[in-house]
């Protein structure tokens, strides 16, 4: 069976993906572990991949998780990569966070105004009931400030250009930290905003799962001899004829 990696959100465990049903499914959480003072973000992935135990993976990411995913799969090969709320390149990083960094502007906002639950901070990620405030309130309150800030830099100054070949983006419309304006998603969740794998947990379930149980498919056709000429890599072409 294949392992599936999780990389949750910015500083986040896997509350996020509480309501998020992958059973059947071989997968674990990787954990965050703190940056060395001034650490790059290549070397973090890289301390960060051995976490990873098997061969091929699938990673999953959600949010800047999205991004480390990228990121530990320049060091790794992967069976396929799903981002959740993300982006892929730099170019899809809102210009207003770009330019943040570019100026270091994002070293003016305290980390205090960014891990207090106001109703801001709620309307941004998208949250409205009560449960989903105590949730939220909950993962603000026991994300390290420290990880946070540099985290934030990483973020508004990543680098890379280039979109992974084999990976699919989950994104939400309504997304206010990401705006889906800036981004180019392979699927679209109707209303979803950068908590959704919390409160519209169904059509992510139903999104994770059918890429998941596709690729598994077409392993399985692969296997046996069985996958339709149209279906084949360019390479299987080749070596059939």
């Amino acid at each position: 069976m294949r392992s599936i990696y999780i990389f949750s959100g910015l500083g986040t465990d896997d509350r996020v993906f509480q309501n998020i049903d992958l059973s059947g499914f071989q997968y674990s959480f990787i954990e965050w572990i703190p940056p060395f003072r001034n650490e790059e973000l290549a070397s973090y992935c890289k301390r960060l991949s051995k976490q990873i135990k098997t061969c091929k993976p699938t990673l999953i990411g959600l949010s800047f998780g999205g991004i480390i995913a990228v990121e530990v799969a320049k060091f790794i090969e992967t069976e396929s990569i799903i981002l959740i709320a993300s982006v892929k390149t730099r170019e899809e990083i809102p210009f207003y966070y770009r330019l943040a960094g570019f100026f270091r502007l994002h070293t003016l906002v305290p980390t205090s105004f960014l891990l207090s639950p106001t109703v801001f901070v709620a309307w941004v990620f998208g949250v409205s009931t009560k449960k989903d405030k105590q949730l939220l309130t909950e993962i603000l309150n026991s994300t390290d400030p420290a990880f946070l800030k540099w985290a934030i830099n990483e973020i508004v100054c990543w680098r890379n250009k280039a979109r992974h070949y084999n990976l699919t983006h989950i994104h939400g419309m309504s997304d206010r930290i990401l705006p889906r304006i800036f981004v180019k998603p392979d699927i679209v969740i109707p209303n979803g905003g950068h908590f959704m794998t919390v409160n519209k947990a169904l059509e992510v379930t139903n999104t994770i799962r059918s890429l998941l149980e596709d690729n598994s498919t077409m392993e399985a056709l692969m296997k046996f001899g069985e996958l339709p000429d149209e279906m084949k890599y360019p390479d299987q072409e080749e070596s059939s004829q």
